[in-house]
Order: structure tokens, then sequence, then C-alpha cells
């Protein structure tokens, strides 16, 4: 579930940074299974919402729900830790790239598995965390935020009963969240790339200035070619997103 105090600022420029990308959809699509009817937990702007079932979105945040298109699914404002629905309403119940903003991980769980007969989460695993070389290099203060609760994968994994899959990221990612762009690192100097980003938007924006301009000199001189240039070559990368299906 998003944070609504915090999206509600960092928020109105969202969806146009964090445009679904195809094959992270196909994942979810194909985990979804057979489901007919689905509940999107922090559905925000609404990436990720499978066509052809009947689906219902949550989100606390008015300024996220303001960037549904006309065309997607209802929604309604809530919070993931009570959803205003009764027990077995879905056949499953999404989450996609929200746990870390919930306040009680384990309760908004349950009430996943309450209204649902399955649960389908999008994740990060956070022992991943610096694999990212965004993170490793230019922005490790990301690292330990208090403003994010990544709850441990193993976590999460035991309260949902749920199998794991690996979910690597293309190299051509459209769906801008932090780690998306490990093979184009121009893109992290945009503005509006980083407007999609909620780890890099709460941080200090002093931090933020001092890690991209390291990043523009290492372009610039060519050490990140040096280290990182091989990178380029390739079609995807396991960062560390995770895609847990209950049992």
């Amino acid at each position: 579930m998003t944070d609504a105090p915090l999206y509600d600022r960092i928020g109105r420029a969202y969806a146009p940074a964090r445009r679904p990308d195809p094959r992270i959809a196909a994942r979810i699509t194909a985990a979804l299974g057979a489901a007919r009817t689905v509940v999107n937990v922090g559905a925000g702007a609404g990436s990720y919402e499978p066509e052809g079932r009947a689906v219902v979105a949550v989100d606390p945040s008015p300024v996220m729900l303001a960037q549904r298109p006309g065309s997607s699914a209802p929604a309604v404002r809530g919070v993931a830790e009570a959803l205003p629905f009764p027990d077995r309403s879905f056949d499953v119940a999404l989450a996609t790239l929200t746990l870390h903003h919930w306040s009680n991980l384990a309760g908004g769980l349950a009430e996943l598995r309450r209204v649902a007969e399955r649960a389908v989460v999008f994740t990060f695993d956070i022992d991943h965390e610096r694999d990212a070389w965004i993170v490793s290099d230019y922005l490790p203060a990301m690292t330990g935020q208090t403003q994010f609760h990544f709850p441990p994968i193993d976590h999460v994994v035991e309260l949902l009963d749920a199998r794991v899959e690996i979910v690597p990221v293309p190299a051509d990612c459209t769906d801008g969240f932090t780690g998306a762009y490990w093979a184009r690192p121009e893109a992290y100097l945009d503005p509006a790339v980083r407007a999609g980003m909620s780890a890099i938007q709460t941080m200090e924006p002093d931090v933020v200035a001092a890690g991209l301009r390291r990043l523009r000199d290492d372009l610039a001189s060519g050490a990140w070619e040096e280290r990182w240039g091989h990178l380029r070559g390739l079609p995807e990368l396991d960062l560390g997103y995770r895609l847990l299906v209950s049992r």
C-alpha cells in the first residue's frame, strides 16, 4: 500500500515514469492463473492491473489514484492493513512493489489472504540492494532508509506460504523503478526519470545531488564504462526483484 502523505507529495509525476514493462506484466499475468476476480492492493496509478478480469484497486493516495487512466478498474481509497472487503471476495490479491510502504507487514499480508483465495506479490529482496551499482557506487545512503521498511524475503514467503520466482530486469525495462536503468546510466541524471523512484525521491536532496555529480563525472571520464560497461551488452540482470505466489 502506498503511503498517502508521502505519495501525495512525491507522486505527482509518477505515472509517466512508471509504465508497466510487458515482460514483467507477462510474469504477473501467468502467476494470476485462471483468476477471474482480482484486488490490486497499493494500486497507485494502475501498473500491472490485468486485463480481461474483474479488478478492484485500493490505494490511500488521491494523488496516485487521480493518475489512473479513465479506462482503468474501479478504485477505492484504503490501506492494506484494513481492506474494505468481506472474506474471500476475490480469487487473487495482487500487490506490486508496495510492501515496503506498509506500516504493518504481517497485518497487511493477513488481509491479502483474508479477502482472496491466493496472493501474488511482486517485491524486492533487500539482500540484493547493493547489487545495483547506483546504490553501491553513488547513492549508498539509500541502504537502510528509515522511510521504508523492506521486509526480508524469507519472512514474506513464510507469512504467505509462497513460492519464489526470480524476475530479472530487462536492459530496456519500461518500468522506471530504482533498479530499472542498470544498463542505461545516463537515465539517472534525468529528473523526470527519478520522479518515479520513491527510494531516491525521499533521500536528502544534497546527498542525491552529490551522488549524481559523481555519476556524471564518471560517465564523462569513462570511469563508469571501465567498471560497469560490460552490463550494456546483457539482455537482462537479476537485481533482486521477486514474484511471490502463495500456494
